[in-house]
């Protein structure tokens, strides 16, 4: 990627730009290296300039799937870019993270991600928990997601401030290096206390463009080991550890056996989420509670722990104080 300090004070719209690839910007998509460059610029503009080819890396015509690399040089033709506001108009940017932080240091930062907060923009939504802190954090020259966490899911969300951070933890993910445990509430009554699940899992698009997934033959092999935390009459509180990590996996598992996490609008029972948010429960009951892993640069055993956010703990308080059947 691109150097955006150096890229501010070079950077002219009104001429041909050779622009260089650094760290920050290796990996990335021609488009959204694009878009990161030309602020206020319609995505619309962006592929068209793509499509005709006045966009070049290394001399080269590319379309809006190519991923750059360290070094490579990327041809910028003349725009027509919004105004930027006057300093004296721009208001300054509260963090939205700041208490959030689990931990930091020069390779990784680690936040509590609230519950309602996409991990990433798109799909309608302008900007993600990655797109505010690069905003909340104007001179970091790379801050990558790790892993991704649904939208609706709270907890432990791992970023990367350094390149070489972020491939040694894709490799330990990989290499099954890494212990994620998450807790759930489920509907049901679950009698295991300890279970290893394996499902192929499989992914669809809805016409309306919406991202599902499936029990079906043929799809991705999906594990998990659920323990049974507590009983609480006609819900259960889980821990699950992840063997791996697919799109939805939990969601899609414990809806499939028959236990699904309370709250969730997308594989959930929807009649018993309306009733559920009478008695106070407004989210999802999925929670990334803790993750261990080695320091991706020293080595160091990391520890990392979101405690049950108050809204969970409070709905759990609520249901077991009524009457058991």
């Amino acid at each position: 990627m691109i150097n955006l300090s150096k890229t501010r004070n070079q950077f002219n719209p009104a001429a041909v730009n050779l622009l260089d690839v650094d760290e920050a910007s290796e990996g990335q998509r021609i488009d959204n290296f694009l878009a990161k460059i030309l602020k206020g610029v319609p995505k619309s503009h962006i592929y068209r300039i793509l499509r005709s080819g006045e966009v070049r890396v290394n001399s080269k015509r590319v379309d809006s799937s190519c991923k750059l690399n360290l070094g490579d040089q990327v041809r910028v033709p003349p725009v027509r870019m919004a105004q930027p506001q006057t300093e004296s108009v721009a208001k300054p940017q509260v963090s939205k993270f700041e208490g959030a932080v689990l931990f930091e240091d020069e390779a990784l930062l680690v936040i509590d991600k609230p519950a309602g907060f996409a991990v990433h923009g798109g799909s309608g939504i302008s900007r993600g928990v990655i797109e505010q802190l690069r905003l909340e954090r104007p001179h970091a020259k790379f801050l990558e997601l790790v892993h991704r966490l649904d939208r609706e899911t709270s907890g432990v969300l791992l970023l990367a401030k350094k390149r070489v951070a972020l491939v040694n933890l894709h490799e330990a993910i990989r290499n099954n290096q890494t212990d994620k445990r998450y807790l759930m509430l489920v509907h049901g009554q679950w009698k295991n206390q300890k279970r290893k699940v394996k499902l192929p899992l499989h992914k669809f698009v809805l016409p309306s463009g919406e991202r599902r997934v499936a029990v079906q033959e043929g799809g991705q092999d999906s594990e998990t080991i659920f323990y049974l935390r507590k009983s609480l009459g006609d819900f259960t509180l889980l821990e699950a550890q992840l063997v791996t990590g697919r799109t939805h996996q939990l969601r899609v598992q414990l809806s499939h056996l028959g236990f699904p996490i309370v709250g969730d609008d997308k594989y959930g029972d929807f009649a018993l989420n309306k009733a559920l948010q009478k008695r106070g429960l407004k989210r999802m009951f999925l929670h990334s509670a803790e993750t261990n892993l080695r320091h991706p640069i020293s080595g160091e055993k990391l520890k990392l722990i979101a405690p049950l956010p108050k809204e969970l703990d409070k709905f759990i308080e609520v249901i077991n104080a009524e009457p058991k059947q």
